[in-house]
């Protein structure tokens, strides 16, 4: 049978050949070829990329206390890390997911400890809730060294480390954190202290006869820590206002995990993570503490180890997503 044939009214003809002319120009305004016309690849160029300035907000505070946004030098700084980390866009991203996934551990040990909230975000700038060891040292999610973090009850050595520990990092980071509060009465010198150290910023202090943070002279690092700190909040309280969209399912879920105490010597952690459903990587993953390949352990002491549920790798259900 031939084909039927599909006679064309000249109304019809003219909006194919008008669709068609479009389609034609698409390809070669925005075809990938090489293309001599720089009147028209700067407008491609206006007209496919936009960078705004942001609105600065106008009432800020950190942990209750007011930032004083009526200074000038107050809103330059804040303004520089807003849009550091606005254009970012990977790394502050990558803060969201994780976020998702940490921030509810660190809350409820700062609830149990009576500190303020907002305190959250000090691992997130010092780390960006990773397991990172600086060039000096400071490691994990709350970059402590390890004199800080032994002065402050945590094991550090070959074998176990507990700055890799979040719950057990946390809880230390608490009582620095108490300790620097009751030192210079506000919260703000308190996590500048956090960076800088007691004994640097008591310099400081000394020197210019301040205990105001906003109105100090302070290396450049501590002087955009609590700023940065304030950029990461603004951000995350309210990503769609910086241009960061997300679904549910694109977070980073909390491990599905349970939890096992463990009185040593382990001899095999290889063998014990195969006895208890599991392999090296995953005990490794959730327990990154754990430095070695056995846990002789303190005499006395017992761990807690975290290991995956039967779900541990199950995706959000539809409806979360």
């Amino acid at each position: 049978m031939r084909p039927p044939v599909i006679l064309l009214g000249k109304s019809m003809f003219m909006v194919l050949a008008l669709a068609g002319g479009t389609v034609g120009m698409q390809l070669f305004t925005y075809g990938t070829g090489s293309d001599d016309n720089d009147v028209l690849h700067e407008r491609r160029f206006r007209e496919g990329y936009n960078v705004f300035s942001l609105n600065q907000p106008t009432d800020l505070d950190f942990c209750g206390e007011p930032v004083p946004m009526e200074l000038l030098d107050v809103r330059e700084r804040m303004d520089r890390e807003l849009l550091v980390n606005t254009y970012w866009q990977s790394n502050s991203l990558l803060a969201l997911k994780r976020a998702n996934r940490w921030f509810p551990v660190i809350e409820e040990i700062l609830e149990r400890e009576g500190l303020p909230n907002d305190l959250k975000y000090i691992p997130l700038v010092e780390s960006n809730l990773t397991n990172a060891v600086s060039p000096a040292g400071a490691t994990g999610f709350w970059q402590f060294l390890q004199a800080t973090a032994t002065a402050h009850g945590l094991e550090v050595n070959g074998e176990v480390d507990e700055r890799y520990n979040v719950v057990r990092s946390t809880e230390a980071a608490c009582k620095y954190l108490k300790e620097a509060h009751a030192r210079y009465g506000s919260w703000a010198m308190a996590a500048a202290s956090f960076n800088l150290g007691h004994g640097n910023l008591d310099r400081q202090v000394e020197r210019q006869k301040e205990k105001n943070y906003f109105a100090m002279l302070l290396p450049e690092e501590t002087s955009r820590y609590i700023f940065r700190i304030l950029a990461m909040k603004s951000i995350l309280s309210d990503p769609e206002r910086y241009g960061f969209h997300y679904r549910n399912k694109d977070l980073y879920p909390p491990y599905r995990v349970h939890s096992l105490e463990v009185t040593p010597p382990v001899a095999d952690l290889n063998a014990f993570a195969i006895s208890h459903g599991t392999n090296y990587k995953i005990l490794k993953l959730l327990n990154p503490w754990l430095r070695d390949n056995a846990l002789k352990g303190k005499a006395g002491k017992t761990y807690t180890v975290l290991l995956p549920t039967d779900d541990f790798d199950k995706a959000l259900p539809d409806d979360e997503q």
